[in-house]
C-alpha cells in the first residue's frame, strides 16, 4: 500500500479539500491573519507525534509567508 503524503488544507476555501480517506489530526491558526489549516494524514499512517511536529513546522511556514508578503496557499504538503 502506498502512503499518501500528509497535507495541510486552508479552511473556508472550496478549491482544495483533504482526500475523503484522510483523518484530520488537528488544526493550526496563523498568528498573523487568523487563517486556519487542517492537518490531514493517511489513516493507515496517523501519528500524533508527527502531527505535532508538522503543526510547529506549519506555524513557521505561515509566518514566513507574511514575512515575504505572500498569500497562504490553499494546500501545503507537510513533511513526514
Amino acid at each position: 500500500m502506498r502512503r499518501q503524503t500528509p497535507l495541510a488544507i486552508k479552511k473556508g476555501q472550496t478549491s482544495v479539500r483533504l482526500p475523503d480517506s484522510f483523518e484530520t489530526m488537528g488544526a493550526v491558526r496563523c498568528e498573523n491573519c487568523g487563517e486556519e489549516f487542517a492537518i490531514g494524514h493517511d489513516p493507515a499512517f496517523t501519528s500524533l507525534v508527527a502531527a505535532e511536529r508538522q503543526a510547529h513546522w506549519l506555524e513557521r511556514v505561515l509566518a514566513d509567508d507574511h514575512d515575504g508578503e505572500r498569500p497562504h496557499p490553499d494546500r501545503i504538503v507537510l513533511p513526514e
